[in-house]
């Protein structure tokens, strides 16, 4: 393309992200001004475009301007994200702007719209790339007895390049400390760290202490948000914890708010900064009725009950909220150091290994609610990857460590499963043939499904037809889920189980 057309080109796109950023990034007259300034001079052309800027797809139009800073030497092929956060930055409301507005619509229309007005902001922005966020599949199997399963593939994190993880290993890092500090906001990012100049993010009191709340870049489920403490320092489950997950559910009483467990293994994937995650509640969890009911003497107005679900859950609740986290704190406490070895519950040996997950919200009657997913950590020499954690052959599945969002129902399952499932697929329909031989080859893509494969054609045969062979994967995959989430149970579901379960809970109470 010629330069001319080029220079043309960027000035119309230049006046077109203008555009955007009025209508949905509420950019007023003045600042557009001074914003279309600052990207001309950054593109290095001369004045702004005058004629009609006609339709437009802001991804295709970052697009198009990208291409020229690539030429321009501004940023490498693989910078596309950073450069979309430098622009996308330039455009939006500055962070106390973007506080002031947020406070303005809670007060008059209450925090979910304020929630939601900061939600389309940062998917305006393209921090929430909805673009990415919508290639995620998505399914839910429902199983009546037991509680239903979400399952996602998420696709909307793509695996990195062997250059850019050469390139995220000598990349210069210390400053944010993590991804999670507040420090990120208006960050250029870099090889190793997102850029952060379009996030935006709320204070928070909870509890007495500063902490803040952003979305979640990656969306896993509705209104997904994240809760962080000002201050840099390790995840820590104490009393104040619950403390601050009911001040979070004040604030915000259509949204739950929980943690994941300080451990590894059970716990989380950054556990340096003390963090929750919450928001819609929208997860299979809080669908289920109870299994079990208890009355407390001590804490008389608090109802506590072993909930219907896979793994091992104590609810509590209570209009009283001092109450509900005192005796969440109790429970806590106590199963820091409960051991059952009749059911290979060891609390500590050379380290700890209880823990829970804890959740916090409003029930449908208005009363604060806490659950504990009771969790252990422990490993074995039969049970290297953890004795409550997803067995060898599950590890095709999912092997990574099973969180809060999963133990809640909703499983997050690598995007290399959408690619594999298909070449399954072929194998079952006849389209690829079968080849044991090839398969059990360390180098051979469908190595680690081997026991999956066989399973599925002894099964189905390979001939099926193309729904069918899929229908049988999604099976397939919905019941590995449920065994994952049995085997993250402490407490069986069985006899021996329930009955060492219903021993604890006495422990507590009596």
């Amino acid at each position: 393309m010629p330069r001319k057309s080029i220079e043309e080109l960027t000035r119309r796109n230049i006046r077109r992200l203008i555009d955007h950023a009025t209508n949905h990034l509420e950019l007023q007259d003045l600042d557009a001004i001074y914003v279309e300034n600052e990207l001309l001079n950054f593109f290095g052309v001369t004045e702004p475009y005058t004629d009609d800027i006609g339709q437009y797809e802001l991804y295709q139009v970052l697009g198009e301007l990208f291409d020229v800073a690539v030429k321009k030497k501004l940023y490498l092929e693989s910078d596309r994200l950073l450069f979309e956060g430098r622009v996308m930055g330039t455009l939006m409301p500055r962070p106390m702007a973007t506080i002031e507005r947020f406070d303005n619509i809670a007060a008059h229309k209450g925090s979910r719209e304020a929630a939601k007005w900061l939600q389309s902001i940062e998917e305006h922005s393209t921090y929430l790339r909805r673009p990415d966020l919508d290639k995620n599949i998505k399914w839910e199997h429902e199983n009546t007895q037991r509680g239903n399963v979400i399952v996602t593939i998420n696709l909307a994190k793509p695996e990195k390049t062997a250059e850019e993880i050469e390139r995220a290993k000598n990349a210069k890092t210390g400053y944010p400390k993590c991804v999670l500090c507040g420090e990120n906001i208006g960050h250029y990012g870099n090889a190793a760290q997102p850029a952060r100049q379009h996030i935006r993010t709320i204070p928070l009191e909870l509890n007495g202490e500063d902490w803040f709340m952003q979305f979640s870049p990656y969306e896993y489920f509705p209104e997904h948000i994240i809760a962080i403490s000002r201050e840099h320092r390790p995840m820590k489950l104490t009393g104040d914890s619950f403390k601050r997950m009911v001040d979070f559910v004040d604030l915000f009483p259509d949204y739950f708010l929980g943690s994941n467990a300080p451990l590894p293994i059970v716990g989380g994937s950054v556990l340096a900064h003390d963090h929750y995650q919450g928001g819609s509640k929208a997860l299979p969890v809080f669908n289920r009725p109870a299994r079990k009911h208890y009355l407390v003497r001590e804490y008389p107005n608090c109802n506590v009950s072993i909930v219907d679900w896979y793994n091992s859950i104590v609810r509590i609740e209570g209009k009283n909220k001092n109450q509900v986290t005192a005796l969440a704190e109790k429970f806590r406490s106590a199963w820091d150091t409960y051991t059952d070895e009749s059911v290979g519950v060891i609390a500590c040996t050379t380290a700890q290994h209880n823990t829970v997950t804890p959740i916090a919200y409003l029930n449908s009657d208005g009363e604060y609610t806490i659950i504990l997913i009771l969790r252990n950590n422990r490993t074995d020499d039969t049970h290297p990857h953890g004795i409550f954690h997803p067995t060898a052959d599950m590890h095709n599945i999912k092997q990574e460590s099973i969180g809060i969002i999963e133990a809640m129902g909703l499983f997050i399952l690598p995007g290399r499963l959408a690619k594999e499932c298909a070449q399954i697929k072929d194998i079952l329909t006849g389209t690829t043939p079968l080849d044991f031989k090839a398969i059990s080859e360390d180098g051979h893509p469908l190595n680690k499904h081997l026991g999956m494969i066989a399973q599925l054609t002894a099964t189905n045969g390979t001939a099926m037809k193309d729904k069918e062979a899929g229908d049988a994967i999604t099976d397939y995959i919905n019941q590995t889920c449920e065994k994952i989430l049995d085997c993250t149970a402490v407490f069986k579901c069985d006899e021996q189980g329930q009955t060492s379960f219903d021993k604890f809970i006495h422990s507590v109470i009596d």
